[in-house]
């Protein structure tokens, strides 16, 4: 018979308490670190809460001030805009947005004021660019005070920032991505690949032709002329029809903001 004695079950309890050792130390060195995290984002944010007081003036006026401050903000979860018009049990209005609360309602009131802004450009342009309109062009627009009233000294972050204001009343207002530019849609319908595709290409000269579609996308006429006529119909397009072939522009480069 073999000498050799078998793993006692002193060896099975020893492991499991070394096991038990290791998870109690792991979760206290998570809860630790957990700990000194959160310790310092209070104290990022009470610097933030400090340096948006001294600075208050100088955030409210300069645009470009405005949207690098707003940008500190997001990179250590603190939303400018979270918490506006909320209502508590009780029914009333609860203290308002971070912007109200730390510089007054001066900055909250802007970003409101810019979003119905907004809404009423996108609205009274919506006949000429079919509810889809540039972030930069937006700004321009309501910059110069366009049928709005006076002018406001705002960049495209503001532009943005004051769309995504809307996101709480489901007013259908979303920013999407055409090609390299940023625009503004008010209309809930969505783009499909072809239409994206075409508006993406009218940003290289201002316009496309049916012929410019099939040479460079080998689409045949037919899914060209779908394609165009869709975008027709919903005004997204124009249609140039005194060249010797049809030419479709989009209404951001007819000098729509002149009129």
């Amino acid at each position: 018979m073999s000498s050799r004695r078998g793993v006692g079950l002193s060896a099975f309890q020893n492991r499991s308490a070394l096991s038990t050792q290791f998870a109690s130390h792991g979760a206290s060195l998570r809860s630790n670190h957990a700990s000194s995290l959160q310790n310092q984002l209070s104290v990022f944010q009470s610097l933030l809460h400090n340096f948006a007081i001294q600075h208050g003036d100088t955030i409210k006026s300069d645009p470009t001030f405005r949207a690098e401050f707003a940008r500190m903000c997001n990179a250590i979860g603190v939303d400018p805009l979270a918490g506006s018009n909320v209502k508590g049990k009780s029914g009333s209005k609860g203290k308002g947005s971070w912007w109200a609360q730390t510089l007054g309602g001066d900055v909250n009131d802007f970003y409101f004021e810019l979003a119905v802004r907004v809404v009423e450009l996108c609205r009274a342009t919506r006949g000429e660019n079919g509810g889809l309109i540039g972030v930069e062009e937006c700004r321009e627009m309501v910059g110069k005070g366009k049928g709005i009233g006076g002018g406001m000294d705002i960049s495209d972050d503001d532009v943005l920032r004051a769309v995504k204001s809307l996101d709480p009343l489901g007013s259908g207002f979303s920013v999407v991505t055409v090609g390299s530019r940023q625009m503004i849609r008010s209309i809930p319908k969505e783009l499909n690949t072809d239409q994206s595709t075409v508006l993406e290409a009218i940003q290289v000269l201002g316009y496309v032709t049916c012929s410019m579609l099939e040479d460079n996308l080998g689409w045949n006429n037919a899914r060209s002329e779908t394609v165009i006529q869709d975008l027709l119909a919903d005004s997204l397009v124009w249609v140039d029809a005194q060249s010797p072939e049809k030419e479709y522009w989009s209404p951001s480069y007819m000098g729509l903001d002149d009129l």
